[in-house]
């Protein structure tokens, strides 16, 4: 072998990239300062594009395929090295692969939350995230504008670029729903497809595309999801009285099966004598409004020793009392007492007018009727 040949057999002859990653947008090449020999296999895999640099200037792109390169198939190159006939010596190039698939694992999210003016809330804050996919369509212009000379360009150094356009596109597609934060989950993939192309067009001049973008969740501040907690909440109790009584229902229910369960016949009784008590309660008629405070004095305080049960007043909504028959004499002179006046004492059902009870009336009857004007 001539040492020509040997000089030769040192030059490249074989370009190929076999992505091993799944986040690598281009890769350099690595000549590592030797030529390429002119006829070198030229292999470029479905989902790339091979650039050729010459001295930091773009030339020739190859598709997908199979080449073997020669002057024919690099007709810039060939310009730029100003080759005028046949030519069969190594040259030097940058050869760069962009990878042209669709990259679907990008995520994005709102780091502060997004205000926004609803009509059922006011001025809310929302938060949102999601994932979209993005494609390198234009590989020479995504060379030029965004990887420069970056041996290995990967998608988490544009990723942060991307998400601040994402985020910086939220807020107005968010107000140009024209529909109230809660009802959002309703429009999300409406607005998710209007984002896409808002940032496909914007990305159009670095030559990336967004044909997919998601939106996973919008969401509202904790306190505010709290509070509607609330509101479903008490949405679905209903009648929170008939709710109480089921609940006290089902716990005398399930102490009745464990007799055995530590304590359960005192548990059992007191739950028994709340259910009698809340039955009581409701079986017991209605009492008329003008009653007052009536069913907070139905525990009124024992008789005096010697005398009969002390009366009560309801005058003007308020309890007065307790009274003898002095006092209910006193007060019917003082005019409290009328025949409309409500009186009760310990014994009687209810409130009633005092015209109705006869003792009462009589005492009415004796007072003396009122002094005439002066």
């Amino acid at each position: 072998m001539s040492v020509f040949d040997r000089i030769r057999g040192e030059f490249v002859d074989v370009i190929e990239w076999l992505d091993d990653s799944r986040d690598t947008m281009v890769w350099r090449f690595p000549r590592h300062d030797s030529a390429i020999k002119m006829g070198a296999q030229l292999t470029v895999r479905e989902a790339q594009t091979a650039v050729f640099v010459n001295e930091g200037q773009i030339a020739d792109v190859f598709e997908p395929g199979r080449y073997r390169l020669e002057t024919n198939n690099m007709p810039v190159l060939t310009t730029l090295q100003n080759w005028k006939h046949g030519f069969d010596s190594p040259f030097k190039v940058d050869v760069y692969f962009v990878n042209t698939r669709l990259f679907t694992d990008l995520k994005w999210g709102t780091r502060n939350p997004v205000m926004m003016r609803d009509a059922e809330f006011g001025v809310v804050r929302l938060r949102a995230f999601g994932a979209y996919a993005a494609r390198i369509v234009d590989p020479p212009l995504f060379l030029r504008e965004l990887v420069g000379t970056d041996p290995r360009f990967r998608t988490d150094e544009v990723s942060e670029y991307l998400r601040q356009m994402i985020v910086s596109r939220m807020g107005p597609a968010l107000a140009a729903a024209g529909v109230p934060a809660i009802d959002l989950v309703t429009r999300q993939t409406e607005i998710a497809a209007t984002l896409a192309t808002a940032l496909t067009t914007e990305l159009a001049p670095v030559g990336v595309a967004v044909p997919t973008f998601l939106i996973e969740n919008i969401s509202l501040p904790d306190e505010v999801e709290e509070a509607l907690d609330k509101r479903t909440q008490m949405g679905v109790l209903g009648d929170l009285d008939r709710y109480t009584r089921f609940q006290t229902a089902n716990a005398l229910e399930d102490a009745a099966n464990n007799p055995s369960g530590g304590g359960s016949e005192g548990i059992g009784l007191g739950m028994g004598l709340a259910v009698g008590q809340q039955m009581a309660e409701s079986l017991r008629p209605a009492r008329d409004p003008a009653a007052g405070r009536a069913g907070d004095l139905a525990a009124g305080p024992p008789p005096l020793p010697g005398t009969g049960a002390p009366w009560y007043l309801g005058v003007a909504g308020r309890q007065h009392g307790p009274l003898d028959e002095g006092g209910l004499r006193e007060a019917a002179a003082a005019g409290t007492l009328t025949p409309g006046t409500l009186v009760w004492r310990q014994g009687m059902a209810g409130w009633t007018s005092a015209a109705e009870i006869p003792e009462v009336a009589a005492l009415l009857a004796a007072a003396p009727p009122p002094l005439p004007p002066q």
